[in-house]
């Protein structure tokens, strides 16, 4: 049993999970003005991704890009692992590979404090992908613990076909599955939210260049 094998029902009897599927997690987050380097790739790759129609073409044309520029915006403060495996608890099924990471650390050459884990929906099925978001959210909970990073409040994650994406939070024992899910034309929206939940101070002050809409 790994990260794949959990469904929604799974993950909420056998991780003892309380779910809150009503709140617009981050609805007093103002999009931003993303680059024009990112918007040009978006608009070359978005098509190209769909016409090609495999889960491979919008990992590699549409998600990889929108997470390189989430780590560029915040100048590098954090790092990015995709394919990284995630070994916590082989009892629980907490195990396997996971699509990509985003950690609280500038650290690349190996993982510290996870903060969001990024699952790709397979089949373009979005909420056949959150019970593994869920795991592995909890995972990586339990690792920041293990490791002493207990100091991270929440840990999230989010669910992506490459053109919708889905946010969640994980509290305590308490998961916030956001109302909304957001299209790849919102990614000034999409992209405002990744720094709301990495919530580096200095990328609150400087955009990196961004500006709010």
């Amino acid at each position: 049993m790994s990260y794949s094998d959990f469904n929604l029902k799974k993950v909420k009897d056998e991780l003892q999970l309380n779910f809150i599927e009503n709140q617009d997690l981050f609805a007093a987050v103002s999009a931003v003005n993303v680059s024009e380097l990112l918007q040009t790739v978006l608009n070359y790759n978005v098509p190209l991704a769909l016409a090609m129609g495999t889960e491979k073409a919008r990992s590699e044309l549409i998600i990889v890009n929108v997470l390189l520029e989430v780590k560029r915006l915040l100048s590098n403060q954090i790092s990015l692992f995709s394919g990284i495996n995630l070994d916590i608890d082989k009892e629980k099924g907490l195990t396997g590979f996971c699509d990509f990471v985003i950690t609280k650390s500038p650290e690349q050459y190996y993982v510290t404090a996870p903060l969001i884990m990024i699952v790709e929906a397979k089949s373009e099925y979005i909420i056949g992908g959150l019970g593994q978001c869920i795991a592995e959210m909890y995972a990586a909970n339990l690792f920041n613990q293990k490791e002493g990073k207990d100091i991270l409040p929440v840990v999230y994650g989010v669910v992506t076909t490459g053109t919708n994406w889905k946010f969640l939070k994980l509290e305590q024992n308490t998961v916030y599955l956001d109302l909304n899910e957001y299209h790849i034309s919102n990614i000034g929206k999409i992209m405002a939210i990744f720094v709301e939940m990495i919530d580096i101070e200095a990328a609150r002050r400087d955009f990196g260049g961004y500006a709010r809409k």
